[in-house]
């Protein structure tokens, strides 16, 4: 039996240690000038990629599982466009607990393969788009129609990551204070995407409160059919539709990114930095790139996963010439 010393050696008894924490943050790297002209304006991106199952999601379905009571023989139940679901069956399968998992449709192929590698027990698809409406349509209306339903009483414990406190405490507890840490509070701006709004509201608010001054900007989808997985766009949804966990209060500015900025970045992103990240990511450098046009400080943003998940989504766009001005004029 190996002791806890071995933990300095990078060895784990558990996969639940390999999720970012205090303790073992997932790292942000600095933008060199290639991607970045701006020398007034820093910006880190904390790469989410490097949590055990290969995104930020990692952390709220851990959250999510350690906090709910699930009874033997029952499955948990949850809606996702993908990564949050990756996560749930890795950690399902780990402890010996059922998943069943309700996608959109429109997800990458990429995903439903994955989530049949690992062998969840009932894989959903819902007529929706890549972000499901709240409460009653698409893949979050199936999974809270099939978590009601008389006829699967008692089978189901219903996450619900998106009316979920725990979604937020995941960030608040250890995204926010591990940003905090690694950049020695010196943080003047705060960039993620609108998807369950739990990661710019745990965040946001941990860093309002070590700091009121540090700014938080929203990125959300130019338009509400987008191709930008995880994301919504929040600025145009009717109340009942937006998340019950988002605090709008401590938001500062939105900023609307269209599918083609999203996806050139994320594709410049890889060419002059070597970083294979999604296309919320390039959405949210884009934004973070916009606002070092005007701004000096230090801005942080989140890269939520990585490119491996949406190679059939960046095809169209790998022949494209950019149609950013500062990735052509460097």
């Amino acid at each position: 039996m190996l002791d806890n010393n071995q933990n300095n050696k990078r060895v784990y008894h558990s996969l639940m240690d390999l999720i970012g924490n205090v303790n073992n943050p997932t790292p942000i790297i600095i933008l060199s000038d290639r991607i970045n002209p701006f020398p007034n304006f820093t910006i880190g991106v904390k790469l989410e990629k490097y949590n055990i199952f290969g995104s930020i999601k990692d952390r709220v379905a851990l959250k999510m599982i350690l906090g709910a009571n699930i009874a033997p023989g029952q499955s948990i139940l949850e809606a996702s466009s993908g990564n949050t679901a990756i996560a749930l069956a890795c950690l399902g399968n780990a402890l010996g607990i059922p998943v069943e998992i309700v996608v959109p449709e429109k997800i990458p192929e990429e995903k439903k393969k994955l989530l049949k590698l690992l062998g969840v027990t009932e894989l959903w698809e819902a007529e929706d788009a890549l972000c499901p409406l709240f409460p009653d349509e698409g893949a979050r209306g199936l999974a809270k129609s099939l978590a009601e339903s008389p006829a699967y009483k008692n089978k189901y414990v219903y996450l619900n990551q998106y009316e979920n406190e725990l979604n937020i405490e995941a960030h608040y507890q250890s995204t926010g204070p591990e940003i905090w840490n690694q950049l020695n509070g010196k943080v003047d701006y705060f960039f993620a995407g609108f998807g369950t709004c739990a990661t710019i509201t745990g965040v946001g608010r941990f860093l309002k409160e070590k700091n009121p001054n540090v700014k938080i900007i929203g990125v959300e989808p130019a338009r509400s059919d987008h191709k930008l997985p995880g994301m919504k766009k929040i600025s145009e949804l009717a109340e009942e539709y937006v998340p019950g966990i988002f605090d709008k209060s401590i938001i500062d500015d939105i900023i609307e990114v269209d599918d083609d900025d999203a996806f050139q970045t994320g594709i410049m992103l890889a060419r002059k930095g070597g970083l294979l990240v999604g296309p919320t990511t390039g959405a949210i450098a884009y934004a973070a790139l916009k606002y070092g046009e005007t701004e000096s400080g230090v801005g942080v943003m989140v890269s939520p996963d990585d490119a491996f998940k949406y190679t059939s989504f960046y095809e169209p766009y790998l022949d494209k010439e950019s149609e950013y001005s500062m990735v052509k004029n460097q």
